[in-house]
């Protein structure tokens, strides 16, 4: 009886340890998924954490520990998405973050693409975030997001429409402007 005590008590601990392993490499990462696909950092924080939560509420479900990074970033994509959707309307606070050099520097073209972020669809902008600023694959956006690959190509086809449209009515409004 004390035997099986003592490997629970054993058991528990790993897991404890395997968990304090995932939250070290996910949680910078997670935030910054968070903050990008909200456009919101105090949100961004209460996702991470509500994510985490989660995360250890299905640790002991979790079949194979080798893709905990993967399984927490779905965790993470969902719940933002349910935030999307809770809060359909409302403006976007887009953070401060790394953009490419043309587009960072010039005030204008930012605020065009914070615009154009902010109009998707959660489902559209969470492809966006995750193809080109995390640069995943096609297939770890489909892993991560729970939808076929096909379903990823096309939100993300849709989705690059959607911007590159808006950016066509920007330079028709700014250069009917001029």
């Amino acid at each position: 009886m004390a035997e099986t005590a003592v490997v629970s008590i054993d058991h528990r601990r790993a897991g404890e340890a395997a968990f304090a392993d995932l939250v070290a490499h996910e949680l910078a990462g997670a935030y910054r998924t968070a903050a990008l696909i909200l456009g919101d950092p105090t949100e961004a924080e209460d996702a991470t954490q509500d994510a985490l939560v989660r995360a250890w509420q299905g640790w002991d479900r979790l079949r194979d520990q080798e893709r905990a990074g993967a399984w927490f970033g779905r965790i993470l994509v969902n719940v933002c998405r349910d935030r999307l959707r809770a809060r359909r309307t409302g403006g976007v606070r887009w953070l401060a973050i790394d953009l490419p050099a043309e587009v960072a520097a010039d005030p204008g073209e930012r605020e065009a693409l914070w615009q154009a972020l902010g109009d998707l669809s959660p489902e559209h902008r969470i492809v966006i975030i995750l193809r080109y600023y995390l640069d995943l694959p096609l297939e770890a956006i489909a892993e991560r997001t729970s939808a076929p690959l096909g379903t990823v190509k096309s939100r993300l086809h849709h989705a690059l429409a959607a911007v590159r449209a808006a950016y066509e009515a920007r330079e028709r409004l700014t250069g009917a402007t001029r």
